[in-house]
């Protein structure tokens, strides 16, 4: 047995390469896509989101008295559920453009609370933007309208979320601020047409289900 192993390692196949060397370079193979794919997941995991003080001392301060760190059921979503795809493809052109934010980290773009919120409004567009361009598709890994019972939301909440499905609304429509601060003059919805507006107004619903937080008008008689 011992021999017919030793024969099989120096026998010549393609190219003129032994068994041997093939051998080698498939374990070469397997254990650089194994480090590759260990990266990918070590990554992926809050702890080295805020191992730099620039997430640590800004968004995660407000993300840990939200909704999505603590809740009545215990499911907690991180960093990566919210900013990385979960699919490879995806998970790994996020990986990519992400790189071009190290030198950002290396000229200390946003080193202090003062520069981060200067940056604040244009950091948060650009997730807005990549989140309306792919539907929300993170959001609905946990929040997804197929898999939604309206029967046990509160009336208004189903209410929204029925017309949403209607006319394709994104959950980032009417969700901006659910996890981080918003950037000062920005509301939490952004708006939506008229159409929408005469359509909440017909169905009763409260000002305050899209706009949470904002003054209330000075006057009692606000029309749209």
């Amino acid at each position: 047995m011992f021999n017919l192993c030793k024969r099989l390692l120096h026998r010549k196949i393609v190219f003129g390469s032994t068994v041997g060397v093939a051998l080698f370079f498939m374990l070469i193979g397997v254990v650089c896509w194994g480090a590759f794919n260990t990266a990918l997941e070590v990554t992926n995991d809050m702890n080295f989101c805020i191992s730099c003080h620039e997430m640590e001392e800004n968004v995660y301060t407000e993300y840990i008295n939200t909704i999505h760190y603590n809740n009545r059921s215990g499911v907690r979503a991180t960093c990566p559920d919210c900013h990385v795809p979960k699919e490879w493809q995806h998970m790994l052109l996020r990986k990519i453009f992400a790189s071009r934010e190290l030198f950002q980290k290396i000229i200390g773009t946003i080193d202090t609370p003062e520069k981060f919120n200067l940056k604040r409004l244009e950091l948060a567009q650009h997730v807005w933007q990549s989140m309306e361009q792919t539907n929300s598709r993170e959001c609905r890994n946990c929040h997804n309208f197929n898999a939604m019972d309206i029967a046990f939301q509160e009336s208004r909440s189903g209410l929204v979320h029925t017309y949403a499905q209607q006319r394709n609304k994104t959950c980032i429509d009417c969700h901006k601020g659910i996890a981080h601060q918003l950037p000062d003059g920005v509301l939490p919805y952004k708006g939506g047409s008229d159409d929408d507006h005469q359509h909440y107004e017909q169905q009763q619903i409260d000002c305050y289900q899209c706009h949470e937080g904002m003054p209330k008008p000075n006057t009692d008689d606000w029309e749209l």
